[in-house]
């Protein structure tokens, strides 16, 4: 996907059809394939995920191309084996299919692969021995799970890599990836202005840009701003755990959310941008919501992030994502979460990781951890949405301070954010159909308004 394939006004469509088409063909596979199977239920019984969501891609022969372009998938100019077409769904979230030129007819795909995280945290899990094809740090490792009644299963990894061919990284590559989890991991993130803070998050960007490229770059800030944000989310931490427990990672993530202040949105996005991530839609939720958000997405490695901004009534036709925003006297949800916990860029970290999953079997697994799901704010066929009850993070006096001197909130509030603390962080339980890989404006005006720490902080004394 890029900008300029994306529908009309990103009126994403529901694409049932080639999501029935592909579920009939993993389906197939897992019926010859106990090992797939075996595993699909343990993800299922485990994770309270699918393996739909797991799965990267699937090699079918040429008799089935013409059914897979009927249902809406079309040529990707992706690396590929010879012999081999890549069909992608352009404007639906759907794993892609490799059409076999040579591949002897078949029923079913004659090889599927799921894609974990890290290969080695997967083969370790399983028991798989051997090596996998591709070195440590290459753009794409693959390794064999089983091959049963002609049916092979793969795990494969990728770096900043969209296509389907192993090749070996250039000399010195593996330490310049190792040198750039470094650099992001370590980086700092509280400076006494953050001016100094954003400069040097750039500053950070350029280092990595210049060790690995932009696409890995992007892959591996990304791989520790889920790590920052675990650390700081206990529903993030528990489903970590379950999914490391079969060795999957993060690789079902869905988008990543970054709350940032008004100043300093132009900044948030143009470091996007720098990572290779492109201008999806916009949303602007109307006066009375008083926020919006630019969508961006990165085409090579799959990556997508929802940025927040309180927003004004008078600056909906602006282009908000590039045009720095003036300081104003108020503060909706998005603008006093960064006052009390700083921006999402900078000291505070992703408001939210969402990760696909199955929606109510979730939803009872992390009950049985503990942990309460709020009520959905999206409940549609195509899209289920909820947050885990918020994470409560200390708030720094100082912060607090400024923002009762600034008059953006009173003594009380002041005094209870700094006693009690403030909502930081959530998990958020997705589960996506059809393909559907938009937003619900509407709904995601209710839980930001349901969130904000004012509205929290009255409920909690009502009690």
């Amino acid at each position: 996907m890029t900008a300029l394939t994306a529908p009309a006004n990103f009126n994403w469509p529901l694409a049932y059809e080639a999501e029935a088409l592909l579920a009939t063909h993993i389906n197939a596979f897992l019926a010859k394939n106990p090992a797939a199977a075996r595993l699909a239920q343990r993800m299922h019984d485990e994770t309270g995920t699918e393996f739909f969501e797991w799965t990267d891609h699937l090699v079918v022969s040429q008799n089935h191309e013409k059914a897979f372009r009927a249902a809406g998938f079309a040529p990707e100019a992706s690396d590929a084996p010879v012999d081999h077409l890549v069909l992608a769904h352009p404007h639906a979230m759907l794993p892609r299919v490799l059409v076999s030129v040579k591949a002897r007819a078949s029923d079913t795909p004659h090889t599927l692969a799921i894609r974990p995280e890290y290969l080695a945290d997967f083969m370790a899990r399983h028991g798989l021995a051997g090596e996998p094809v591709g070195a440590p740090c290459a753009h794409y490792r693959v390794i064999t799970v089983s091959e049963e009644n002609g049916a092979l299963f793969q795990a494969v990894e990728r770096l900043g890599y969209r296509g389907f061919l192993v090749s070996a990284p250039r000399r010195g590559f593996a330490e310049a990836v190792l040198k750039v989890r470094e650099l992001w991991r370590t980086r700092k993130r509280d400076f006494a202005s953050d001016d100094d803070g954003a400069k040097h998050a750039f500053d950070v960007l350029q280092k990595c840009l210049d060790l690995v490229g932009v696409d890995a770059a992007c892959e591996l800030f990304f791989a520790e701003e889920r790590h920052f944000w675990e650390m700081r989310n206990r529903a993030g931490r528990v489903q970590k755990r379950r999914q490391d427990l079969l060795g999957l990672g993060w690789a079902n993530h869905d988008h990543h959310t970054f709350r940032c202040s008004r100043q300093y949105f132009p900044d948030l996005v143009k470091f996007m941008e720098n990572l290779g991530l492109v201008k999806r839609e916009r949303f602007y939720a109307g006066a009375e919501a008083g926020w919006g958000a630019q969508v961006m997405e990165a085409p090579a490695v799959g990556i997508v992030v929802f940025a927040d901004v309180d927003l004004q009534p008078d600056e909906v036709d602006r282009d908000y994502a590039a045009e720095r925003l003036p300081e104003v006297g108020l503060v909706r949800t998005v603008g006093l979460w960064c006052g009390l916990h700083g921006d999402s860029f900078l000291q505070a970290g992703m408001h939210h990781l969402e990760a696909r999953f199955n929606h109510p079997l979730l939803k009872e697994q992390l009950a049985a951890e503990g942990i309460t799901t709020m009520k959905p704010f999206s409940d549609f066929p195509f899209l289920k949405q909820a947050f885990t009850e918020g994470e409560r993070w200390p708030v720094n006096p100082a912060r607090a301070e400024l923002l009762r001197k600034k008059g953006l909130i009173t003594n009380a509030q002041a005094g209870g954010f700094v006693q009690d603390g403030a909502i930081g962080s959530h998990l958020e339980n997705l589960e996506r159909k059809g393909g559907f890989k938009g937003f619900n404006q509407k709904a995601v005006s209710a839980i930001i308004a349901l969130t904000d720490p004012r509205k929290v902080q009255e409920a909690a004394h009502a009690q």
